[in-house]
């Protein structure tokens, strides 16, 4: 067949797309051509027939091209791409295809385009495997035609739709193509494709661009580059020969994006050696020789990209040596050095120099987990330094040196990073914190802090802290001193009470505590600290507990009087409160000069009010101190004689408690707070629901661990120094919860010993035989007990039963007697209203009385007698009383007698005996 006349036939079928389409049909027809004779390119160009043909493939991919210069259509990318791959095959052999091949690609910057609504989610997948080709054609070795790659990728992020599109066709929605982007594998050929650009640097300066445009718009592009090992590789292409600096500011900008994203990837990317060594280079780089503020900003860059890898475990910082010349850095300017690498250093002192100081002294806190760099600390006396910082400026401006130093506001920001520095290293480095005498520095600070001399701090403090004053110094401070106290060095703790610390501390404590304003968060931070701090000195020496003194009591009374009223404040009052019940425990409590003291001032009082006003959380530290305290015998008397707000006894507040704990526990009780299971009489529900385990030998097990985490314990502790017998305020409920109280300690030894059998039946391990008969008796011994004490609980409960029904029947029987008196009274009365209003009545009544007194006058044995004047004897009912006996026999009844003349006496001068009382038992 003719060549000639197969480009003559193929010549015609090839149309032309004008700017509109006369109508719809005439455009789908041409549509459908369209794809017919995309195939059939693609068939020209790869028939083995016509694959020679150069001048019919650029006459065919010119006309192609031409149609389609408002760009792709969706349907056609898959054949696009197809063609795309041949024209790069042939663009190295035959330079007549670039042309064709850049055209095409600078058409890909326009948006693609769709027929249909549905043409984007059809084709989507289409659409992804373009981009993904997209990357591949970097293979390219021509260096324009990567450029026009480049380019077309970032045209992605700044496309705009042409203006006058045939109908039918409209231009893919604007977040489209970079949704789709994502999906794909563009990102990662991209950054693939930089190891082929080591001779092109401008084309590679072009690519890091474009990463960084596709790393800060998307996180799955970082997750797309991480995936190939995105950080490592531009790490370590980011110190390549550049005049101009771009490339390593654009690698640093696309390592903060990745960073951004994906923190934990990046940094294990960037913690191999050779990326150590690579951002080592660059950061000395960028020390040394950087003098723009933008080489500075770039400069710290790399140093929080380095402090982010020094948080990595597994990071190579000590061993590719770069921490020992950041050690170096860090100690400079304070500590002379003969390292090449400081001594033709110099600071600018400006705020990209403060930022660096201040990373650096970070970094120390971060490195310092790595036991080899503190080796390297002591080396290169970072402490010394560090103290040096922290020391109060100096006093005026003829003090300091001539030399440029850093300004006020710059000062006070250091200094409170090296205090925050210090505060992490000085624990773990107290060898060289106590050669450096730290704690005179800190305490030469403290009293600076407290002052009052001016001092115009420049307000690196927060709000709270107050702008121009001291109190973030001192909060620093205060933390510092609190870090190596709680470490339990007794030569560090020896040595600030030898300086007077404790009195120290408690003068500040108390001058902060009379300043109107100082309840704000720093402020309470800082008291509850000095606290902490004066618990960790006192706890184990009576000497410095007579230190403490009466200062120290007067100062935990006052707090104590503050209450739990604030605890929920959000502000830190629940802290205060928790320190200082602790320096009670420990400053106070095991020296009877200041628990005397602290009794006298009503501490144990305070300390109950504190129990019985605080939330539960509180309870567990107060009970401890309260059992300590109770080692006093003079404490038992202010324990006893204390009253709530509503009247209630200590004994019956520690009751309330034990059962409000053995709720809160599930203990199986019954509605009248008595054992309900004699097997398990004081074991919760929730224990019981725990598996079943074999614990080791040096593990506590679940009996021991209650002991800890409940207050049961401590409230058995505290009735055995109370007594079981004669407590005031109790009721029988109270006394029913009691005798299990004291039976406590004998229900958890038989909890002990059945938890040691159990677990030796788990474990497949049978005691011997006397061993077996004795855990046997002991457990039966516990079960006998509980139900001894279920019976002792029931007999209280019937005798409770008992009072309830005799105070019942005296209720009748007062009741009965009011009654009578209410009958009495009327019946009299009447009596008395039916005499004055009937004068027959008066007289036949009148009769009858006389005849009656005549008739029980006895008749005189002698003369003296019969002149005696008659009385009548009337009786009444004064009051009611009750005596232990019961039933009737038990009411007392007191009677008032009235002598009344008899008739015949002389009227004129009537005479009344005084009352006579006496008392009756009724029987």
């Amino acid at each position: 067949m003719d060549s000639s006349r197969f480009v003559h036939r193929r010549k015609p079928d090839i149309p032309v797309i004008g700017p509109r389409a006369p109508d719809k049909k005439q455009h789908t027809q041409e549509v459908s051509v369209k794809s017919i004779e995309l195939s059939k390119v693609i068939r020209l160009l790869e028939d083995p027939l016509t694959v020679n043909l150069k001048e019919r493939h650029l006459f065919v991919l010119k006309k192609l091209l031409k149609r389609c210069q408002i760009g792709f259509l969706l349907k056609e990318l898959t054949g696009i791409a197809k063609i795309l791959n041949i024209c790069a095959e042939k663009v190295t052999d035959h330079p007549e295809y670039q042309p064709i091949f850049y055209e095409a690609l600078h058409i890909c910057r326009l948006p693609f385009l769709k027929e249909k609504s549905s043409d984007e989610l059809n084709y989507a997948q289409d659409v992804i495997e373009f981009l993904s080709h997209m990357g591949c054609l970097m293979r390219v070795s021509d260096a324009e035609v990567r450029q026009h790659i480049v380019e077309s990728v970032k045209s992605f992020y700044s496309s705009v739709a042409p203006k006058l599109l045939p109908d039918g066709l409209q231009p893919t929605s604007p977040g489209y193509r970079l949704q789709l982007l994502e999906r794909s594998d563009l990102a990662q050929t991209l950054l693939l494709s930089m190891a082929a650009l080591e001779n092109q640097p401008g084309i590679k300066l072009q690519l890091l661009q474009t990463l960084q445009i596709l790393s800060s718009s998307s996180d799955m592009n970082c997750t797309s580059i991480l995936q190939a090992g995105g950080a490592e590789t531009i790490c370590l292409h980011m110190n390549q020969p550049d005049p101009n600096g771009q490339v390593l500011f654009h690698s640093s900008e696309i390592l903060w994006n990745l960073l951004e994203r994906g923190s934990t990837e990046v940094t294990a990317q960037l913690s191999s050696m050779e990326c150590v060594i690579s951002l080592k280079e660059a950061f000395l780089h960028q020390l040394i020789n950087g003098f723009r503020h933008s080489d500075l900003q770039l400069r710290n860059d790399l140093l929080v990209i380095t402090t982010l890898i020094a948080g990595n475990p597994n990071s190579l910082l000590i061993e590719s040596l770069f921490a020992k010349q950041l050690v170096v850095f860090a100690t400079f300017p304070e500590l002379k050095s003969h390292n090449p690498l400081v001594s033709n250093l110099k600071l600018s002192y400006n705020n990209e120099d403060l930022k660096m100081k201040k990373m650096l002294l970070n970094l120390l806190v971060l490195m310092s987990k790595d036991l080899a760099a503190l080796q390297l600390y002591k080396e290169e006396r970072v402490l010394l330094a560090v103290l040096m910082l922290v020391r109060p400026p100096a006093a005026s401006p003829e003090r300091r040196s001539a030399s440029r130093q850093w300004s006020s506001a710059q000062q006070e920001e250091v200094q409170l990073q090296a205090l925050a520095t210090l505060c992490s290293l000085a624990p773990i480095m107290l060898e060289d914190y106590m050669s450096c005498q730290g704690n005179a520095v800190l305490l030469l600070l403290l009293d600076w802090c407290v002052a009052q001399d001016a001092f115009f701090g420049q307000g690196h403090s927060s709000p709270v802290e107050g702008r121009g004053r001291r109190k973030a110094q001192m909060r620093h401070c205060i933390r510092v001193l609190r870090s190596v106290t709680s470490s339990g060095e007794e030569s560090v703790n020896q040595d600030l009470c030898d300086q007077g610390t404790i009195n120290q501390l408690l003068g500040i404590l108390m001058q902060m505590e009379a300043s109107p304003d100082e309840d704000d968060l720093v402020s309470l931070e800082i008291k509850s600290d000095i606290q902490l701090i004066l618990s960790a000195l006192c706890e184990r020496d009576m000497h410095r507990k007579e230190l403490f003194g009466s200062e120290g009591v007067e100062m935990a009374v006052h707090f104590l009087k503050k209450g739990s009223d604030k605890f929920y404040s959000g502000l830190g009052h629940n802290k205060l409160i928790l320190s200082t019940v602790d320096c009670v425990w420990s400053c106070i409590v095991g020296c009877y000069t200041t628990e005397d003291y602290f009794l006298a001032k009503e501490g144990a009082s305070l300390l109950m009010d504190l129990l019985s006003s605080s939330p539960r959380c509180v309870y567990c530290n107060v009970l401890a101190s309260l059992l300590e305290l109770c080692d006093n015998p003079n404490a038992l008397s202010h324990i006893l004689s204390w009253r709530d707000s509503r009247g209630q006894t200590a004994p019956r507040f520690l009751l309330q408690l034990w059962m409000d704990e053995e709720g809160e526990l599930n203990v199986s009780r019954d509605q009248d707070g008595g054992i309900a299971d004699p097997q398990r009489p004081i074991l919760g529900v929730y224990q019981q629901e725990d598996p079943q385990l074999s614990f080791p030998a040096n593990v506590p097990s679940a009996a021991v661990l209650e002991l800890s985490e409940n207050l049961r314990s401590k409230i058995y502790s505290i009735f055995c120094k109370l007594g079981f017998h004669d407590l005031p305020g109790l009721s029988r409920k109270h006394y029913v919860t009691l005798s299990v109280v004291r039976r406590y300690l004998d229900f958890k030894v038989g909890e002990v010993w059945e938890e040691v059998s159990r677990e030796l039946g788990l474990d497949g391990v049978r005691p011997t035989t006397p061993d077996e008969e004795a855990l046997s008796a002991v457990c039966k011994i516990s079960e006998d007990t509980a139900r001894k004490v279920a019976a002792e609980q029931r007999s209280i409960l019937e005798l409770q039963e008992k009072e309830d029904i005799s105070e019942e029947q005296l209720m009748y029987t007062e009741i009965k007697s009011h009654w009578k008196q209410k009958e009495l009274k009327a019946k009299s009365w009447d009596s008395y209203v039916s005499r004055t209003s009937n004068y027959e009545i008066l007289k036949e009544v009148k009769a009858q009385r006389e005849e009656y007194i005549e008739s029980s006058r006895p008749k005189p044995e002698h003369e003296e007698a019969a002149v005696h004047p008659t009385e009548l004897i009337l009786g009444h009912v004064i009051s009611v009383e009750r005596t232990g006996s019961s039933g009737p026999a038990g009411v007392k009844l007191t009677l008032a007698r009235t002598s009344i003349k008899a008739s015949g006496q002389d009227q004129a001068a009537p005479t009344t005996q005084d009352p006579e009382y006496f008392s009756t038992v009724k029987d």
